[in-house]
């Protein structure tokens, strides 16, 4: 009689799992392009500090400086979920959160070094930031990045005869830019003006119509700049395509799924 032999899973094992997951990112940092590493990094690290300015505030509405350059982090998540996917693209949003966290570091200690060579109170009071709004950047960002990427990756997925064409990355860029965006803008602004302000601001704060108003308006404005953005991301990753970029990292993940 032939006895069937059943395969058994093996156990997970957290020191495997790390190595792997060290490994990927490894290989993962090898093959993506520089340039868009950078460009990421800076637009997270510029987002950061220019969310401490209110731009706009009206009954219905209220605008922080973020909005002039959080277009371009999220169309850098596209271009790089587009050729890498959204796994790829999650690593680099954590690394760029990373590099956030150790510049405020740095930025916060230059601040707090006395000098007596001019007046730097109000470099001092830019470069040491706040606690919360830094803590309201890091969580909205991590959670949008991640919702933007599995969202491009899905609506991607979905173009069957063309998927690597120009409508099919204008409808993956456009949407999820403008849905990354709005949980964004608005999980920031809760966290910050809603919850922290009010205590630590004496008194200041937004309602939360102004919160949805400022996720809602930012969302359209920067889904704008990704309509005019996006034909540069879209040629880098035709670009990156036909010189075979990153397929040292493609063919690690197909080989380990």
């Amino acid at each position: 009689m032939n006895i069937p032999i059943t395969q058994t899973s093996r156990p997970f094992s957290l020191g495997a799992w790390l190595r792997r997951e060290r490994e990927e990112t490894a290989v993962l940092l090898r093959c993506i392009p520089a340039t868009a590493v950078s460009l990421f990094v800076v637009s997270v690290i510029c987002m950061n500090l220019l969310a401490n300015k209110t731009l706009v505030q009206t009954e219905y509405l209220a605008l922080d400086g973020g909005i002039l350059i959080s277009w371009l982090s999220f169309l850098c998540m596209d271009v790089i979920t587009k050729r890498f996917g959204p796994r790829a693209s999650n690593r680099i949003a954590v690394l760029a959160a990373g590099v956030n966290l150790l510049t405020c570091l740095i930025f916060y200690i230059a601040s707090i070094i006395p000098s007596n060579a001019a007046d730097y109170t109000a470099l001092n009071g830019i470069l040491g930031g706040t606690w919360f709004i830094l803590l309201g950047s890091t969580v909205a960002f991590l959670a949008s990045a991640a919702l933007n990427n599995f969202l491009n990756w899905l609506i991607g997925s979905a173009f069957r005869k063309n998927p690597d064409g120009r409508a099919a990355f204008a409808a993956r860029t456009y949407i999820s830019t403008f849905i990354g965006q709005f949980a964004d803008n608005f999980i920031f602004s809760v966290i910050v003006f809603v919850f922290f302000a009010p205590v630590f601001w004496d008194g200041f704060h937004w309602t939360l119509l102004q919160c949805a108003m400022c996720a809602l308006t930012g969302a359209v404005a920067e889904a704008l700049m990704e309509i005019v953005f996006s034909p540069l991301g879209y040629r880098a990753v035709r670009k990156w395509e036909a010189l075979g970029v990153g397929r040292e990292y493609l063919d690690f993940v197909q080989k380990n799924r």
